[in-house]
C-alpha cells in the first residue's frame, strides 16, 4: 500500500474506534434509561450535549497544539484519553458520573479530526483529497455501524442472561460490560498510529501563528467560513438526530427489537454510509479536476437537497420493512457530505492554521448540531407532541428544517468561497501538484 494511502487507513481505523465509542449508546437508549432512572431528555445530554460542551472548551486549544506539536503524539494521547473514559463509563452508577465520563470521551475525540484532516490534507495533493478525506470519514459509518451490531447483540445477550459479578468490580450489566471491553479495546490502536510517519508541513511544527491573526484570516473571510461552519453544522443537527433516536422510533413505531434493528442498520451503515461518502468525495475531485473550484460546496448542496425527501419516506413510511428499505438510501445520503465538508476547509486555509480552524469548525459541528439534534427530537416528542410514538413526527420536523437552512447556506456560501481563493492563491489557474504539495499551480510551474 503506497504510504499516503497507509496513513489514511490507519487514522480510518482510529476513527472507526471512536466512532464505536461515540454512537454505541444511541442502541442502549433502553437498559440505560432504567438502570439510571432518567427520561428521554437526560438520556439525549449523554448522547449529545456532553460532546458538544467538551468540543466548545477543548477543541481550539487542542487545534493549536496540532499545528505547533506533533499531530500524531496528540491524536495518541486524545485516544487513549477517550479510551479510558469509554471504558470508566461501565463503571458508571449514576447519570452525573455518566454525564461527567461522557464529557470525558469527547474531549479526548476532539483530537481526532483537526489532527487527521490535517496529516491527510499534507499527505495528497488538492484534486485528490476530496477522495483521500472521504475514504477516512468512512471510518465514521464503519464504527457507526459496528456499534449497531455490538449493541443488538448486548441487548440480547442481556435478555438471556443475568447480570455478571467481576472480580474487584461487583454486579456487572451486560451494557457495561460491552462499554468496558470497547473503551479497553481503543488502547491496541494507540500503538498503531506510531507505524506512520507524518507527512512535512509546509511550516514548521515549532512556529505557531499568533490568535489575532488567525482571527484576522477568519474575518476577511467571514461568509465563507460563516456559510461553511454553520451549514454543515444544521446538516448534523439532522445527522445527529437520526443517528440517536432512529432506533428507538423502530422500537416504539414498528415494535422491532434491538436485536434485529441493529443487525439490519449496522450493515446499512457500514455499506451504504461507506459507499455515499466516497461517491461525494470521487464527484468532487472529477468536477475540481475540471475547473470547478468550489466543487466541493455544491456536491454538499445538491446531498442535503436530496436529503429531505428520502429522510420524508424513512419518518413516514407505513412499516418497519419500507422503512428499513428507505435508511439503507438514506445512510447513503446522510454520510456523504463529511469528507467534501473538510476537503472544502482545508482549499480556503493556509497550512499553517489548519488544525486550529478545523477545529473552530468541529465546535460549529458539535455545538449546533451534536448538541442541539438529539436534544431538540426529544423535546418534540416529550413536550409538543407528547407521546413516545410521535417520535418519527419529531425527527422528520427536525431533519426538514435543519437540511432546508443547511442546503440554503452552502448555496450562499459558493461565491464568497471563490474569492477566499482568489485571495488565497491569486495566480492559480488550477490547483493539484502531482507531486504531492498544495498550492502550487499551472501558472508556477
Amino acid at each position: 500500500m503506497p504510504p499516503p494511502w497507509r496513513v489514511v487507513a490507519v487514522l480510518m481505523a482510529v476513527s472507526i474506534f471512536g466512532f464505536i465509542d461515540r454512537q454505541i449508546l444511541s442502541l442502549l437508549v433502553q437498559p440505560i434509561r432504567r438502570a439510571l432512572s432518567i427520561g428521554d431528555t437526560q438520556m439525549s445530554l449523554l448522547l449529545g450535549f456532553s460532546f458538544a460542551v467538551s468540543f466548545t472548551l477543548f477543541a481550539i486549544p487542542l487545534g493549536r497544539l496540532a499545528d505547533r506539536y506533533s499531530r500524531r503524539s496528540v491524536l495518541a494521547a486524545g485516544l487513549a484519553g477517550w479510551s479510558l473514559c469509554t471504558a470508566l463509563c461501565g463503571l458508571g452508577r449514576s447519570f452525573r458520573q455518566m454525564l461527567l465520563l461522557r464529557f470525558g470521551v469527547g474531549l479526548g475525540e476532539a483530537t481526532l479530526n483537526p489532527c487527521a484532516y490535517s496529516i491527510i490534507t499534507d499527505s495528497f495533493p488538492e484534486d485528490r483529497r476530496s477522495t483521500a478525506l472521504s475514504v477516512y470519514s468512512m471510518g465514521m459509518n464503519i464504527g457507526a455501524g459496528m456499534a449497531f451490531l455490538m449493541g443488538g447483540l448486548v441487548i440480547r445477550f442481556a435478555s438471556e442472561h443475568q447480570a455478571w459479578s467481576l472480580p474487584f468490580l461487583g454486579p456487572m450489566q451486560p451494557w457495561q460490560i460491552i462499554l468496558l471491553e470497547v473503551g479497553l479495546a481503543g488502547f491496541v490502536f494507540t500503538g498503531l498510529l506510531f507505524t506512520i510517519r507524518e507527512p512535512v508541513r509546509r511550516t514548521s511544527a515549532g512556529s505557531q501563528v499568533p490568535i489575532a491573526e488567525v482571527g484576522a484570516y477568519l474575518s476577511r473571510n467571514r461568509k465563507t467560513f460563516l456559510c461553511h461552519n454553520l451549514g454543515f453544522a444544521m446538516f448534523t443537527v439532522a445527522s445527529s438526530s437520526g443517528a440517536a433516536w432512529i432506533p428507538e422510533m423502530f422500537r416504539r413505531n414498528f415494535q422491532w427489537s434491538m436485536p434485529r434493528f441493529g443487525a439490519y442498520f449496522g450493515i446499512e451503515v457500514m455499506v451504504f454510509g461507506s459507499i455515499g461518502v466516497v461517491v461525494a468525495g470521487r464527484i468532487a475531485d472529477r468536477l475540481l479536476h475540471r475547473g470547478i473550484l468550489n466543487a466541493n460546496l455544491r456536491v454538499a448542496v445538491w446531498i442535503a437537497a436530496l436529503a429531505i425527501p428520502v429522510n420524508a419516506l424513512v419518518f413516514l413510511a407505513p412499516s418497519g420493512n419500507w422503512a428499513i428499505l428507505w435508511l439503507a438510501l438514506g445512510a447513503s445520503i446522510m454520510a456523504a457530505p463529511y469528507g467534501v465538508a473538510a476537503a472544502a476547509l482545508h482549499q480556503a486555509l493556509p497550512a499553517e492554521i489548519r488544525s486550529q480552524v478545523t477545529a473552530l469548525y468541529l465546535v460549529s459541528v458539535n455545538l449546533i448540531g451534536a448538541a442541539t439534534g438529539p436534544t431538540l427530537t426529544a423535546v418534540l416528542t416529550q413536550h409538543v407532541f407528547r407521546r413516545d410514538d410521535a417520535l418519527n413526527y419529531s425527527l422528520l420536523t427536525v431533519h426538514v428544517f435543519a437540511l432546508a437552512i443547511s442546503a440554503i447556506l452552502l448555496r450562499s456560501g459558493w461565491t464568497p468561497f471563490l474569492a477566499t481563493l482568489s485571495r488565497l492563491r491569486p495566480k492559480e489557474i488550477y490547483v493539484g501538484d502531482p507531486a504531492g504539495y498544495p498550492g502550487t499551480s499551472q501558472a508556477s510551474r
